[in-house]
């Protein structure tokens, strides 16, 4: 099938019956929430479609909903909410990498491990590296975390958010997956938990359903789908809107390919 530029998601709504939408970048930018895409939720709602609102958040879903309320996007269009954190929490609950953790990333992220606290230690107790994104004080130094880890590649790492950047704002924001490429590249082991990785799908996925992927990341959300051999709709303004920009259509697959990644459709924004 080659791909298609669609001007809205009704050209193409009535071949799916469930659609995997990204937050950040199609849905909102981390200040703000796109209204068009808003419309799609309600069009969607109105038609009885099933749709998961997917997150590479290393945070609980029900986090992620309390975000999205304070951005006033209405309780009742964001109430099937499946992030990366929530499928890492599990792991947590299980020990499945040991008890005892050293938490890498920002106190906003301590709710992951809500009841666990007990378990967390530092680098030199730790049995595994839980990864949610960068320290407060240290949000730009990858230089930091290299000194940091290199003692400590024997321990396994736990990235709950694959994403190497988002844009908050205008603002670009180094993400958990940064770190992890980071331990990668000092020799230790990192375990995903999210998009493009399988166990955050088989979480959502429902037999004899047709489904669609949106996002607007080529690494994370169209990888995921191509993985997973689901259809996808790639958001050409989120986080590579600079490659995309008054790119005709024709050159669209060409930079899909640097990835190793297809798209089955196109929209510059999610509109309806």
């Amino acid at each position: 099938m080659k791909s298609k530029l669609i001007n809205g998601l009704k050209e193409i709504e009535a071949q799916y019956d469930a659609f995997f939408i990204d937050l950040w970048g199609v849905i909102h930018n981390g200040v703000e929430v796109y209204p068009e895409a808003i419309k799609v939720l309600e069009n969607l709602k109105k038609l009885k479609k099933r749709y998961v609102l997917m997150s590479n958040a290393p945070r609980p879903s029900r986090n992620v909903e309390s975000f999205l309320t304070k951005l006033k996007i209405e309780k009742n269009l964001i109430k099937n909410i499946f992030t990366s954190g929530e499928a890492a929490l599990k792991s947590l609950q299980n020990n499945s990498y040991g008890k005892n953790f050293y938490h890498l990333g920002p106190k906003r992220d301590n709710s992951l491990y809500e009841g666990l606290e007990r378990n967390k230690k530092n680098l030199n107790e730790a049995e595994f590296i839980l990864c949610t994104g960068f320290l407060d004080n240290e949000e730009n130094s990858l230089n930091y975390y290299k000194k940091l880890l290199k003692k400590y590649v024997k321990l396994k790492m736990v990235c709950t958010n694959p994403d190497l950047e988002v844009h908050r704002g205008n603002k670009r924001e180094y993400c958990a997956g940064a770190l992890a490429e980071v331990f990668k590249n000092l020799g230790g082991e990192v375990v995903y938990f999210g998009k493009p990785y399988p166990d955050i799908y088989k979480f959502c996925i429902k037999k004899n359903e047709t489904t669609l992927v949106i996002g607007d990341n080529i690494r994370t959300d169209i990888k995921g789908a191509n993985n997973m051999k689901i259809d996808s709709l790639f958001i050409t303004n989120g986080i590579h809107k600079k490659d995309f920009k008054d790119l005709p259509i024709n050159k669209y697959e060409n930079i899909l390919k640097k990835y190793g990644a297809k798209a089955n459709y196109y929209q510059e924004i999610l509109v309806w």
